[in-house]
């Protein structure tokens, strides 16, 4: 949690995985709560606070990365459901041919969608018609290669016979 970034084997990346997984989802769940401030809180929110603290401390034994967790990368993943680490392999170990892979947290940097304007509606009111006129076309092309079918079939059946017999 501290580095948000590890080298390790295929096998303990995935373990880790697991239990990094679960506990940013501890984080994360109480995250709304970790925005006001702790004397503006009320009993239930702060014994959600101290509970979620606890399950977390259960797995990261060290108190900095469990502080870092709560106050700088659950308010980077609230908006998340899910999916906050990737495994990047990235080949085996030398000595013992181990397989070796990054395990690190994802990156903040998903655009923002920007509101459409009134260009962006204009063309999607075309591209309706662009599809109809691309499917009639497609249909008439299909249509074409279905008389077609059955004289290529015919023409692979004959060549297999050949071969069959020699």
């Amino acid at each position: 949690m501290t580095n948000e970034r590890i080298r390790t084997t295929d096998a303990k990346a995935k373990e880790t995985r697991r239990l990094a997984e679960r506990t940013i989802t501890w984080a994360r769940r109480v995250g709304d709560i970790l925005v006001k401030k702790a004397d503006r809180r009320t009993p239930a929110e702060s014994a959600r606070v101290v509970h979620a603290v606890r399950m977390a401390r259960r797995v990261v034994r060290d108190r900095t990365a469990v502080t870092k967790l709560f106050d700088d990368i659950a308010p980077r993943f609230l908006a998340r459901r899910g999916g906050y680490t990737r495994i990047v392999k990235i080949g085996q170990r030398p000595g013992d041919a181990a397989p070796m892979s990054f395990l690190e947290l994802i990156p903040d940097d998903a655009p923002k969608a920007a509101p459409a304007s009134k260009t962006d509606k204009s063309a999607k009111t075309d591209k309706p018609a662009e599809k109809a006129a691309k499917t009639k076309a497609a249909g008439a092309g299909k249509e074409a290669t279905a008389k077609k079918s059955p004289a290529a079939k015919a023409e692979p059946a004959a060549k297999k016979k050949p071969k069959s017999a020699e």
